[in-house]
């Protein structure tokens, strides 16, 4: 067998090596299919501080341009901890802690970032006698009740979690009606909200929690635009009975604002039979503007907190005394409207 020069045979092996080096780049180097979703998680990562980098200085700019704050930057981390905190919330799969009512408190104080936007911005609320709720213990918040959909029992809420020394959860009482709706029901159970039942209402006093009712029921929220801040009667005090065997002191609350949300000027009643409602709202904008006509209006809201009636030195049985039940019942009434209407003057107008 011939044997190749020496010189030959080591250029043979420089060759060789060369290309088992070059095949070796190609073998470990990263297809570019697989590069590229590393990159897009890096971007993914980087986006959020990106995005609030630039908004920050597009901010200045435009604030140096006109003089004024156009995009509150306070807001902005507002939201973006919204966001962050959802994604966290989902992370937590099956394990987390609700009480016998499904109230997950964890969870329902991650949307206080926006409810806060709509209580300070939106409708600019002013709160009054928050000192009244008590810090601690049980007691019975009970309100006037308008606006179509329960936007006041949401901002009662907010307002008692926000503006209290002591932040305290709210656990407010609804209509059945909402709580047989699917989706719309698993969201107010989740958030604190129950049945409209004195069972209930019992079990939650004698845990020493706040609740919040509206006696006026369906009749509030469904009056219209023309009998706006006349207070509906209170039936026949079963929320006073329920104090009194709860041993629970009653808070009056009076709201406005909440009347101008969806200004009612008609009832569709045949639909609202057709659908299984109490009413069918008609407004300037709904059912005109479609889904535009259900995003309530920007009034001035004011929320008066009043002091306790202490309902709770009568013994549990005068919650049998008819007479006494409804005379303190009337007292509670009388007091939330004559609040309104001492608001209504406080107020410069509907929007401002």
């Amino acid at each position: 067998m011939s044997r190749l020069p020496a010189d030959d045979l080591y250029s043979g092996t420089q060759s060789q090596r060369r290309r088992t080096s070059r095949n070796a780049r190609v073998v470990n180097a990263p297809p570019p299919l697989l590069r590229l979703p590393r990159t897009m998680r890096r971007l993914q990562r980087q986006a959020p501080m990106l995005a609030i980098h630039g908004l920050s200085e597009l901010s200045g700019r435009l604030r140096d341009l006109t003089g004024h704050e156009l995009i509150d930057m306070a807001r902005v981390m507002e939201l973006m901890q919204f966001v962050y905190r959802q994604q966290q919330l989902a992370r937590r799969g099956a394990d987390y802690a609700v009480d016998d009512f499904g109230f997950d408190a964890e969870w329902t104080e991650s949307f206080l970032p926006l409810f806060k936007i709509l209580y300070r911005d939106y409708w600019r609320i002013e709160t009054a006698g928050i000192e009244q709720v008590p810090a601690a213990g049980r007691a019975l918040l009970v309100a006037n009740h308008a606006g179509v959909l329960p936007w006041d029992g949401t901002m009662i809420k907010t307002a008692v979690f926000a503006e209290h020394p002591n932040p305290r959860h709210v656990r407010a009482l609804v209509a059945s009606l909402f709580m047989g709706m699917p989706v719309l029901s698993w969201f107010l159970r989740r958030t604190g909200q129950t049945v409209g039942h004195p069972d209930d209402t019992r079990r939650l006093l004698e845990r020493d929690q706040l609740v919040l009712v509206f006696p006026e029921g369906v009749r509030g929220t469904g009056k219209l635009y023309q009998d706006r801040y006349k207070l509906r009667r209170f039936g026949r005090g079963g929320f006073v009975s329920t104090a009194i065997r709860s041993g629970a002191p009653i808070v009056p609350v009076s709201v406005v604002g909440s009347e101008e949300l969806y200004p009612m000027i008609g009832d569709a009643t045949p639909l609202a039979k057709l659908f299984g409602l109490p009413y069918f709202p008609i407004t300037p904008f709904w059912p005109w503007l479609g889904p535009l006509g259900i995003i309530p209006l920007p009034s001035k809201w004011r929320i008066q907190f009043h002091p306790a009636i202490h309902v709770e030195v009568h013994p549990p049985e005068a919650a049998d005394d008819q007479n006494l039940v409804m005379a303190l019942a009337d007292q509670v009434r009388d007091t939330i409207q004559q609040g309104v209407y001492e608001n209504l003057k406080l107020r410069r107008g509907v929007f401002v």
